[in-house]
């Protein structure tokens, strides 16, 4: 899925992705109670991308992940504001995950070893987030949830400093969007993070709002935490209340999808 979200050949891609919903919604069918279906889209065009939410929720899914670079205008543009409508009215939340922008990814040349591309690889989900909120798209559509997946966490409240700080100082030579509230606020308010093993995220969960934070195990990729999540956790988690806890391990994505648990 995230080396289809980069194809060049958008007809080819929703093709590709139609196919993995499919198999996905047999896959889940097993047990619904556990297996949550997430389905895939390849915004060919905005008029698609609606089309295609539309059939998304008539099939049972909870939600969706877009891809980082879509084939019509770009994510900031107030033309999508029918699509972001969409979305909510559907209760679609959409989600933003590493390694689908062009603008990321471990192929390509870095300086120096190529394990030094793996300090890259959050970026795309980075300019999305900063590219949403600049642009005021969760001014206009607030109801709007988007979810930065697997991007890790901990560099949210530096993150958010240099957006206000760059709202503050620079939105005037630079023409920026007049915004009813600071970045920051949008950020805390419509972005939904995942992260596995970073601690420092737990460590500074104090300074982004805790009902947005939402830890995943990525089992069974390389990152993932798989067999030592217990143990992991309770080295990461000792410095958070019970109610914070509760609302990171499970409650917070039990609300954003609505799921009995």
């Amino acid at each position: 899925g995230m080396v289809m979200c980069n194809h060049p050949d958008f007809e080819y891609k929703r093709a590709c992705m139609k196919a993995y919903n499919r198999w996905l919604l047999d896959y889940c069918s097993e047990d619904r109670k556990r297996l949550i279906p997430l389905a895939q889209i390849a915004m060919g065009s905005i008029a698609e991308g609606m089309a295609d939410l539309k059939e998304i929720k008539e099939q049972g899914f909870a939600g969706v992940m877009m891809p980082g670079n879509p084939a019509e205008l770009d994510y900031d543009d107030p033309a999508y504001d029918p699509f972001w409508q969409l979305a909510i009215e559907l209760e679609l939340p959409l989600s933003f995950h590493i390694l689908t922008s062009s603008s990321d990814g471990i192929s390509g040349a870095p300086r120096g070893p190529r394990i030094n591309a793996f300090q890259s690889i959050i970026r795309g989900c980075q300019d999305i987030m900063g590219m949403l909120i600049f642009s005021g798209v969760f001014e206009r559509n607030p109801d709007l949830k988007i979810c930065c997946v697997e991007a890790d966490a901990g560099w949210v409240p530096h993150y958010m400093y240099r957006m206000d700080h760059a709202y503050k100082r620079h939105r005037f030579w630079m023409k920026g969007q007049e915004l009813a509230k600071l970045p920051s606020e949008y950020f805390k308010e419509n972005i939904y993070l995942t992260f596995q093993d970073d601690w420092v995220a737990f460590r500074m969960a104090e300074m982004m709002n805790t009902k947005r934070l939402m830890w995943a195990n990525d089992f069974p990729h390389s990152d993932s935490t798989w067999p030592w999540s217990k143990e992991i956790l309770a080295e990461h988690t000792s410095g958070l209340t019970e109610d914070q806890k509760k609302d990171i391990l499970h409650d917070n994505v039990a609300t954003l999808y609505k799921l009995a648990v």
